[in-house]
């Protein structure tokens, strides 16, 4: 499985960006996929999470109510609508594969990951 994400940049605070992650592979349809993200000197975090039907989402507590995950299966991609953008939210953000059988929590837990975007926020 290949993912390719893409649709960060720089934006101002109160903006929105839309993140978006293609996949490749016929796991896709069937697997969980996560949004992390990762500041500079800091660990990956759990951001977003959408089961592989798109009926479960769970988010961090840090960007509920301003974040939705959504996906699009005949597609092979997932989106992140990131609204009310703060400068906290900048980071790399990564799309990641669940494995299936642990927590969509830890990063750990995710089999595939893409290359990264890159989100600024600016104050």
């Amino acid at each position: 499985v290949q993912l390719q994400a893409c649709g960060g940049g720089l934006v101002q605070a109160g903006g929105s960006l839309r993140l978006s992650c293609a996949a490749s592979g016929r796991t896709f349809s069937t697997s969980g996929m996560g949004w992390f993200r990762q500041a500079p000197g800091k660990e990956r975090m759990f951001v977003a999470f959408i089961s592989w039907s798109g009926v479960i989402t769970h988010y961090a507590d840090s960007v509920k109510g301003r974040f939705t995950i959504s996906r699009d299966n005949a597609k092979n991609t997932v989106y992140l609508q990131m609204n009310s953008l703060k400068p906290e939210d900048t980071a790399a953000y990564y799309c990641g594969v669940h494995g299936g059988g642990g927590s969509y929590y830890y990063w750990s837990e995710y089999d595939y990951w893409g290359q990264g975007t890159l989100v600024t926020v600016s104050s």
